[in-house]
């Protein structure tokens, strides 16, 4: 720095410098002509002194001029800036309990979604903003959440998995009671006499809005295709010991696809929820995953289908066997006995009319099978307009199909006779898949048949093979109805003149509500009551049947 002071006994031209040079000889020249003539003739003491104080002043100029640079350069460079950051608490300020709860907008809050990062997309310790309802991962100095805290004054965030509410970015954990119902909210908890009650005593609550709402009897939010599935979970909710399972166990250690069928069961039976619907997207999304994407919420696919890929891998996460019977709590609900009489059956050349002739085998194999679901065929449909040139929709009693398992009737599949019946023990539910679409190389075909039933009593044991040991022979086997999974077919495009028969399927379940004794109609978001005479008039695909439990002895009609 000091070949750029110019001695003052060289000539101005001849020193090659820079702008502060050319400054200074512009001082020198100010102060000279200021000078008196008394000071310049006093010598070189007044010269010397002077010098040493214009190079004090040049070098404090130029050491300014270089901290200013060095700070321009790191304000350009933004990291190196030392910004004051919020001090780090370990519990609120005193007095200062309640700080930033008043900004909570419960009416954002949605927990239905799947516990994605919004940013990072990670499912690893994520916290939702209570402020705006978003997803973020984090809360150390350097997460999503914190950034966010300081980016919107969005300060309350809560713990996904362990419900623990923190202000950010001060980082302390909030313990008031006003969180309650936020976290009853977001994980639903139930006691075992809650439970009891849920089908003994009607009850009805109310959303934050003031909507009326009955627990269990909610809607469910068709994101786009995925109406088969919410009319299955719909009907499984209310099979009475499925629900109490998932409602009452722990499923913490238990695999993801368990442990959201138990988070969506417990929301929709929530007496404290803030919406009267709830989404199954967080389960949908690991339902898509486990099934290869054969099932998603963009494309409709089979409620039978879905129901039995569902209760067999729910069979299996629960640490079922795929060859020991009864082992998981699916099985012991749904899983029975059924006999299966087969007959060979060949054709021979008749040698006088040269006609083939069918034989049946002599001998008859039998074999016990276990199923989760029966199925029932439909008598096909009639081709031709009636007298009157209608077509009227065919109707057919439920006893009447179910005569395929009364051990008489048989059914030819595949070169053999076949013939099936029902062992005990029955299993406590029932159910029935009412076979109605049929395909083939051209077309899929759907059976309008409307199946006739009562929604109570019920008789199946004519179509189970006697046992005394089991249950006494001649008496009644009462099974009432407790769900009903309707078709509705839907005309695509209305308006359009070439879409003459394009239909698309839509689907309902209708619930028994046990506490009133009262039916409910859902779909979709929509629920409404319906008639229990009414039931039958839509086209029933899958029913599920709840077994009447037996009166104990000495407790029954005609009994004092």
């Amino acid at each position: 720095m000091s070949n750029l002071k110019r001695p003052a006994e060289e000539a101005f031209d001849a020193v090659e410098g820079l702008s502060p040079s050319s400054k200074k000889s512009r001082i020198d020249d100010y102060d000279k002509s200021l000078t008196p003539a008394s000071a310049v003739e006093n010598g070189a003491e007044t010269r010397e002194g002077s010098n040493e104080e214009k190079a004090e002043q040049t070098n404090g100029e130029i050491n300014s001029n270089q901290v200013k640079d060095e700070e321009d350069d790191d304000l350009e460079a933004g990291e190196e800036v030392e910004v004051k950051a919020p001090i780090r608490q370990a519990a609120p300020t005193e007095g200062y309990d309640d700080l930033y709860l008043d900004t909570i907008d419960r009416n954002v809050l949605d927990f239905d979604f799947e516990k994605l990062c919004s940013i990072s997309l990670s499912n690893i310790n994520v916290y939702a903003c209570l402020v705006c309802g978003k997803y973020f991962q984090g809360r150390g100095p350097k997460s999503h959440a914190y950034f966010h805290a300081l980016d919107e004054g969005h300060h309350v965030y809560i713990n996904m998995s362990t419900q623990k509410v923190y202000v950010l970015p001060e980082g302390y954990e909030v313990k008031s009671k006003s969180l309650d119902d936020i976290k009853y909210v977001s994980d639903p908890r139930y006691t075992r006499q809650e439970v009891l009650d849920l089908d003994r005593k009607p009850h009805v609550s109310r959303t934050l809005l003031g909507k009326e709402y009955v627990p269990g009897f909610v809607g469910m939010n068709n994101i786009k295709e995925n109406d088969y599935l919410n009319v299955i979970v719909q009907a499984l909710s209310h099979v009475s010991p499925l629900r109490n399972f998932f409602l009452l166990e722990d499923f913490s250690n238990a695999p993801e696809l368990v442990k959201r069928t138990s988070i969506l069961f417990r929301k929709i039976w929530n007496p404290r929820a803030f919406k009267s619907h709830v989404s199954p997207h967080e389960l949908l999304q690991e339902i898509s995953l486990r099934s290869n994407k054969k099932f998603t919420l963009t494309q409709q696919s089979d409620p039978v289908e879905f129901l039995s890929w569902f209760l067999n891998h729910l069979h299996l996460g629960l640490g079922g066997s795929k060859t020991k019977p009864h082992s998981s709590v699916i099985q012991h609900i749904f899983q029975g006995k059924l006999k299966v009489e087969s007959q060979a059956i060949t054709a021979r050349a008749d040698q006088v009319h040269d006609r083939l002739r069918f034989e049946e085998a002599a001998d008859v194999q039998s074999s016990v099978s276990r199923f989760l679901l029966l199925t029932l065929d439909l008598p096909p449909a009639p081709l031709f307009q009636d007298e009157q040139e209608r077509n009227i929709i065919p109707q057919v009693p439920l006893t009447t199909i179910l005569a395929k398992y009364n051990g008489v009737t048989a059914q030819e599949l595949n070169a053999q006779r076949k013939r099936y019946r029902l062992q005990h023990p029955l299993p406590p539910f029932l159910v029935f898949h009412i076979k109605r679409f049929s395909k083939n190389k051209f077309v899929s075909e759907r059976n309008p048949t409307i199946v006739t039933f009562d929604a109570r009593n019920l008789d199946v044991s004519p179509y189970v093979e006697p046992d005394p040991n089991s249950h006494q022979p001649g008496e009644p086997i009462w099974y009432d109805l407790v769900a009903n999974v309707v078709h509705e077919a839907v005309r695509n495009k209305e308006d359009v003149a070439d879409s003459v028969g394009e239909e698309r399927k839509t689907w309902k379940v209708q619930l028994r509500d046990k506490a009133t004794d009262e039916w409910v109609v859902a779909q979709d978001l929509f629920v409404d009551k319906v008639r229990s005479e009414l039931l039958y008039l839509s086209e029933s695909y899958l029913q599920i049947w709840e077994r009447r439990r037996d009166p104990p002895p000495g407790k029954g009609k005609g009994k004092a």
